[in-house]
């Protein structure tokens, strides 16, 4: 009897697996705002894009968007920090060759004088970085990536966390 339930196991997780095969995959796409003590938020120049952008990347393949956050800072600016609460989470449709994916936007806190000191570029995706007053971000960034910024800084003082839907031409 043992032997006829390992077979049962086996051909339900096969079929299950092949299930999952066949299940639409999202890409995941984590940023995190970070202040300094003047409350600037961190920006980055991507050497890859036209503009600027929160700190952060693309997850791996079965990485949690945390982990992935946490990696990304750490690999990209040398930051090392406990990733806090998600603020925002932004369903961004297909456009030009990308499918859709989904964008986490997490606190990464207020970094002392100390730790912004220690801050530096160490993977070429970046050009360099920036300390901005949040009023003065719209002209760095692009439309929709200013738009998520204030909301993601408006949910830093409540309990909410936004959700959005971008579409892009």
């Amino acid at each position: 009897m043992a032997g006829l339930e390992d077979h049962d196991d086996a051909a339900r997780l096969a079929y299950l697996a092949e299930g999952n095969a066949r299940q639409a995959r999202k890409r995941v796409a984590v940023d995190v705002l970070i202040r300094d003590d003047n409350e600037r938020v961190l920006l980055v120049n991507p050497s890859y894009k036209d503009y600027w952008d929160l700190p952060g990347g693309m997850a791996e393949s079965n990485e949690s968007p945390t982990v992935a956050a946490k990696r990304e800072l750490q690999e990209e600016l040398g930051i090392g920090l406990a990733v806090g609460r998600l603020l925002l989470l932004d369903w961004v449709g297909p456009h030009g060759p990308w499918d859709d994916q989904l964008l986490f936007i997490f606190d990464g806190g207020t970094l002392t004088p100390g730790e912004v000191e220690n801050i530096r570029i160490l993977d070429d995706e970046l050009t360099e970085f920036v300390f901005v007053k949040v009023d003065d971000c719209e002209r760095l960034l692009r439309p929709d990536i200013w738009r998520l910024l204030q909301s993601s800084y408006r949910c830093l003082g409540s309990e909410r966390t936004e959700y959005f839907e971008t579409t892009r031409p």
